[in-house]
Order: C-alpha cells, then sequence, then structure tokens
C-alpha cells in the first residue's frame, strides 16, 4: 500500500512538471509608456490548448478585447505623426498571414483571444482558454488588453473594435 501511495504521488508530480506555467506581468500602457504594474496572467497549458488565468487589478469594468501580440514589447511607437500606446508590439500574432480577425477557436490570427471580464472593482481573475495557441508561439510576443470590448470580427470597425491598447506584458 505504501509502495501503491508513492507511486500515486510520483506520477502527480511528473504530471505537474512535465509544462512549466508561464507568467507574464501586466502594465498599463499609454502614448508616454509603460506605467505602473496591475498584476499578472499566468498561462498554463491544458488537454484543450493554453489557459491565460488574470490576477489583474484596477481596470475599467467591462469586457476587454485580450489578445497575443506580435512583438516583445509594450513601448509606444509614433503612428501618424502622434505616439501611440504599446504600438511596438506589432498586430496580433498572425503567423499563417490570414490578416483577418476572429473567434480564438476560428481560422483567424493565431492571436486572437477571448474577450477579458473586469468586474464592477476593476479586477479580472476569470481564466480564457485559448485553444488553437501553445505556449512556444507566446515566446517572445506580448500579451495586451484593449480599452474596450471584442465581437471578433473586423466588422463593424477593424480588430474586433477593442480600440486602445491599455494593458500589456512581455512574455520572455
Amino acid at each position: 500500500m505504501r509502495y501503491y501511495y508513492g507511486l500515486v504521488v510520483a506520477l502527480g508530480l511528473a504530471a505537474t512538471a512535465q509544462a512549466a506555467d508561464l507568467t507574464i506581468k501586466m502594465n498599463m500602457v499609454d502614448e508616454k509608456g509603460v506605467g505602473a504594474e496591475v498584476g499578472q496572467v499566468v498561462v498554463s497549458e491544458s488537454p484543450y490548448g493554453l489557459v491565460f488565468t488574470p490576477s489583474l487589478k484596477g481596470l475599467p469594468a467591462g469586457l476587454h478585447g485580450f489578445h497575443v501580440h506580435e512583438n516583445p514589447s509594450c513601448e509606444p511607437k509614433e503612428k501618424d505623426g502622434k505616439m501611440t500606446a504599446a504600438l511596438a508590439a506589432g498586430g496580433h500574432y498572425d503567423p499563417a498571414g490570414t490578416k483577418k480577425h476572429g473567434e480564438p477557436w476560428g481560422d483567424g490570427h493565431l492571436g486572437d483571444l477571448p474577450a477579458l471580464y473586469v468586474d464592477a472593482e476593476g479586477n479580472a481573475m476569470n481564466p480564457v482558454l485559448a485553444p488553437r495557441l501553445k505556449m512556444d508561439d507566446l515566446k517572445g510576443r506580448s500579451l495586451m488588453i484593449h480599452a474596450g470590448g471584442d465581437n471578433h470580427a473586423d466588422h463593424p470597425q477593424p480588430l474586433g473594435g477593442g480600440g486602445a491598447r491599455v494593458v500589456c506584458g512581455v512574455s520572455q
């Protein structure tokens, strides 16, 4: 019996150790640069894809666009003569070149995630599932939260209508 218990514990530890979680620190961003830290998002692998578990505080309540962006930067960049928050992160991660915003389970950008929910107190704690992503897809990328919601379409507004980039973190 003792051997059996030890074997069960060892197998459980081996299963846990097979894939390390990734913790991404998240900061407010604006046209001046990277601001205060607002928490973190822990990314873990599951049989169904990657699970993004936020632990964030101080955000505007409601639904927010949530995406993996192509570059590992949260710095502002100039566009049309104006500095734009976190523009150095580039666009949504789209290695297949679909040039299409869509559902996380669909055929658009690989970096399109389910919308992030922020409660009335400004906290985001609900995990989201990205069924098409693998942990290797996150290396050298950024994770972005937009000011508005995301309808997972390019109509009536491009990129789901999420608007400005307000929170960003870099995946190492």
